[in-house]
């Protein structure tokens, strides 16, 4: 990788960590504030918990110009002495969910009855299972959100954690149209053509119009250079750019486990 190509993706890809972090580090912080809420609470309930809930995520909900479009607390099944399994989460004036009409920020109205047709055990999928697993935090997508959003999403969730053990999740979810939105000016301006992948190499977005958002961009090692961003996520570190057989560079965008592809 040569100087000059390596400094001006370093340079757009620090810029695409600097759109994300923030994000990042909002969560972080609501995961610290419930860590500290349930740790007081003898025998949590979702009566108590969820105006607590509302009242952490509303004031991001409702800012002009937000990246986020739902947001808050997924309970471990059975934590909740009144509530088996719970999504305390509410969405953004500017999430249509459903046909709902937008009129400020409102509760997600999930299924909790695990005997019900349409209920879906959340614990099944990705956003649940990998902080399961690492103990940190995840970035899950693009993916269609059929739970939340009905359109392509980012998620990005992490561990609420007391005396050891996961009660829960806390996170956002973003708009990948409007991270496009927010990123394009970042990229609109480089003489290569610029990709930005998450760890496992689906498409956030490319300056490239044919490549569609969620689909994989296979190119001959790609794969292998994204490996060390799944190991790097969990560890919360990041890690060295890469050059493809191609020519193409792979560089990381911070911690964020997403990678910028320069061709």
């Amino acid at each position: 990788m040569t100087q000059a190509l390596a400094t001006g993706a370093a340079a757009i890809a620090r810029r695409i960590a600097d759109v994300i972090d923030p994000v990042f580090a909002l969560i972080d912080d609501w995961q610290h504030d419930l860590e500290a809420r349930l740790t007081a609470e003898p025998e949590p309930r979702a009566a108590d918990l969820d105006p607590a809930v509302a009242a952490t995520v509303a004031a991001e909900l409702d800012r002009r110009g937000t990246l986020i479009t739902g947001a808050g607390f997924v309970a471990a099944p059975g934590y909740l002495a009144d509530a088996p399994w719970h999504l305390a989460w509410w969405l953004s004036d500017g999430n249509p969910f459903r046909g709902v009409p937008a009129r400020g920020i409102r509760r997600l109205d999930a299924v909790s009855d695990p005997d019900a047709e349409s209920f879906r055990d959340y614990t099944t999928l990705e956003w649940w299972r990998v902080p399961e697993r690492t103990g940190t935090r995840h970035l899950t997508g693009p993916y269609v959100d059929y739970l939340c959003t009905d359109d392509y999403t980012v998620t990005v969730t992490t561990p609420v954690t007391i005396d050891g053990e996961m009660v829960g999740l806390v996170g956002a979810d973003m708009y990948v149209a409007r991270l496009e939105q927010v990123l394009a000016p970042v990229l609109r301006d480089a003489d290569r053509t610029l990709t930005v992948v998450n760890a496992t190499g689906r498409i956030v977005t490319s300056t490239d119009p044919h490549r569609a958002t969620g689909a994989l961009l296979r190119i001959d090692g790609l794969p292998e250079a994204l490996a060390p961003l799944r190991g790097a996520e969990a560890e919360g570190r990041e890690t060295e750019p890469a050059r493809l057989p191609g020519g193409a560079d792979v560089v990381p965008c911070g911690d964020t486990s997403l990678a910028l592809v320069a061709e």
